[in-house]
């Protein structure tokens, strides 16, 4: 392995990464308009990039861009769900003045949420960057299959196959009831 010298990894990421900053922040913005700062993301974005030992390795340095800044963003959503926002006091006056969830939603949510993460993590590469589009971007299958160049037919495929795993791991980990097979129900 023979990493770049410097000037090397200027023209490298000029070239392969710094033109399709208009995409990844339109990207970033459309799936994940609820974090406050775009550009602390796609910062954040370049420094793992720069990390990476041997850039011009990289076959496909626009997807490892994205997905990278797909990552940063993830990373980003889930301590932002750990940190508390509002003292005990403030929250207690919160409830009182505004109609949002309780704690107890909250907590539910975030439950769910990082059991879904959990669950779609287990899946391969494409099928996740799939399952991610539809059910967090909210893509349509159509859409997935233009955004990823996929044939319409192997998006549905990758998404039947990541419902079927998803519940798979749900029932493993006791979050989905077994339906009951009904002997004596009809």
């Amino acid at each position: 392995m023979n990493p770049m010298s410097p000037p090397e990894q200027t023209v490298w990421f000029s070239e392969s990464v710094r033109r399709h900053e208009p995409a990844l922040r339109a990207f970033l913005s459309r799936r994940f308009s609820s974090l406050p700062d775009h550009d602390d993301l796609i910062q954040e974005t370049y420094v793992r990039l720069l990390r990476v030992s041997d850039p011009a390795r990289l076959v496909h340095a626009k997807a490892f861009l994205f997905t990278t800044a797909r990552n940063v963003a993830i990373d980003h959503v889930r301590r932002a769900r750990r940190t508390p926002v509002d003292s005990l006091d403030d929250a207690a006056e919160t409830a009182l003045l505004d109609p949002t969830p309780g704690a107890a939603d909250v907590l539910d949510h975030a439950q769910r949420y990082e059991a879904m993460l959990s669950a779609v993590g287990t899946l391969p590469e494409r099928c996740r960057e799939v399952m991610l589009l539809r059910y967090v971007d909210g893509f349509t299958a159509q859409e997935i299959a233009a955004h990823l160049g996929l044939a319409a037919a192997t998006v549905r495929v990758h998404l039947m196959k990541g419902v079927r795993d998803c519940g798979q791991f749900f029932r493993e980990h006791g979050l989905l009831e077994v339906a009951a097979t009904g002997e004596g129900e009809r």
